[in-house]
């Protein structure tokens, strides 16, 4: 009876690790259909801006203010795709810490 109590925590660990893992991909793939859209959406915004450019001078500030905005939002889809990688391992470690005790 007692190795089924011992065997019980490992099994329950890695069932936890394994969810842990799932529910990552889950927002990974959440976050990159998220960011598609978003970067659908820029691409679309900005093809309509183009569209009214007159002057040299507006096309060049056009692109400065383009690639800003267009490395801004990749930034912010960055931060997001580490946030869950990162709350994705701050769980699984907790968990092995809970394993090690």
């Amino acid at each position: 009876m007692n190795a089924n109590v011992d065997l019980q925590k490992p099994f329950e660990a890695v069932k936890t690790l394994m969810t842990i893992q799932a529910e990552a991909i889950s927002k990974s793939v959440e976050q990159q259909k998220k960011s598609g859209e978003q970067l659908t959406a820029f691409f679309k915004t900005e093809a309509e801006k183009a569209q009214t450019l007159k002057t040299p001078e507006d096309v060049i500030n056009y692109n400065i203010n383009a690639n800003k905005n267009l490395f801004e939002l990749l930034k912010g889809q960055g931060e997001a795709f580490t946030a869950i990688a990162t709350e994705a391992r701050e769980a699984a470690m907790a968990e092995i810490e809970k394993m090690a005790k």
